[in-house]
C-alpha cells in the first residue's frame, strides 16, 4: 500500500478541527500507520519547505507553523497520495472546492489547515523526515476487505 504524510497545521489544531478532519480520512477507508504531536522549529521547516525558503513569505510560514504544536500522521491506502490530495483541495483555501477539507474549513492561502504529500518521492522523504521506522506500523485493519476489492490490494 502507498503511504503519505499529513500535517494538521496550527490553524487546524487551534480551531479544534483535527477530529473532524481525521474522521473524514478514516471514513474514506484510509489507515493510520503513524501519528504524533510535535512542535516544529525553523530548522525542520527550512528542510520541509526548502523550495520556499528564498521566497519573501517564508518568515510568515515559519511564524504560522510554529504557532502551536502540529499533528503529523502517516496514512496508508491504495493511491493514497492522489486520494488525500483530492480530499484536501487547492492550496489556497479560498479556491478549494466545497466538500474538500480546505474548501470546507479554510479561508486562507497560508493558514490552509493541512499539508499532504504531493508525490511518491515527496511522501517518502517527508515520512522519513518526521518519523523513525519504528514509529510506522504495518498492519491490516479488519475492515480492509470491505473497503477494497480483492484485486485492488
Amino acid at each position: 500500500m502507498q503511504q503519505t504524510l499529513i500535517i494538521f497545521k496550527p490553524s487546524a489544531i487551534e480551531r479544534g478541527l483535527t477530529g473532524e478532519i481525521l474522521n473524514r480520512f478514516l471514513r474514506r477507508g484510509l489507515t493510520i500507520a503513524g501519528m504524533k504531536m510535535i512542535m516544529l522549529d525553523e530548522a525542520i521547516l527550512r528542510e520541509h519547505y526548502a523550495h520556499l525558503v528564498d521566497r519573501p513569505f517564508f518568515p510568515d510560514i515559519v511564524k504560522s507553523m510554529t504557532a502551536s504544536p502540529v499533528i503529523v500522521m502517516v496514512l496508508r491506502g491504495v493511491d493514497v497520495i492522489k486520494v488525500v490530495r483530492a480530499m484536501t483541495g487547492a492550496t489556497n483555501s479560498r479556491e478549494a472546492a466545497p466538500g474538500t477539507i480546505r474548501g470546507d474549513y479554510g479561508m486562507s492561502g497560508q493558514l490552509n489547515i493541512i499539508h499532504a504529500s504531493s508525490s511518491v518521492e515527496d511522501a517518502e522523504a517527508e515520512v522519513n523526515r518526521f518519523f523513525k521506522p519504528e514509529e510506522i506500523f504495518d498492519y491490516t485493519p479488519v475492515q480492509t476487505p470491505f473497503i477494497y476489492g480483492d484485486d485492488e490490494i
